[in-house]
């Protein structure tokens, strides 16, 4: 979940993404996903638009790690605290 945080960082620092369907567009590229469903479901789970600009601060670090691993998984099993600590811990390192 670490490692995760930091990709969606690093999509933002280096290469300039700040939108659900610029990031999910790179992480799930349309030549292995279906990055249309996958763009839409984290957006709903943010509340945002696919082409909204957004601040990858904690709040929605932790939000986009939870949309991810629902999408990716079929389900989210990990506590709030668990994926905080996560997101906390690539902010810093």
């Amino acid at each position: 979940m670490r490692a995760l945080a930091k990709v969606l960082l690093t999509y933002r620092s280096t290469h300039g993404l700040k939108t659900v369907a610029q990031i999910i567009g790179r992480y799930a590229p349309p030549v292995e996903n279906d990055t249309n469903a996958y763009v839409g479901a984290v957006a709903r789970r943010l509340g945002v638009s696919v082409n909204e600009a957004l601040e990858l601060d904690e709040a929605v670090l932790i939000q986009m790690v939870k949309a991810i691993i629902q999408h990716e998984n079929g389900r989210q099993p990990y506590s709030d605290l668990v994926i905080a600590q996560a997101v906390q811990m690539a902010l810093i390192r």
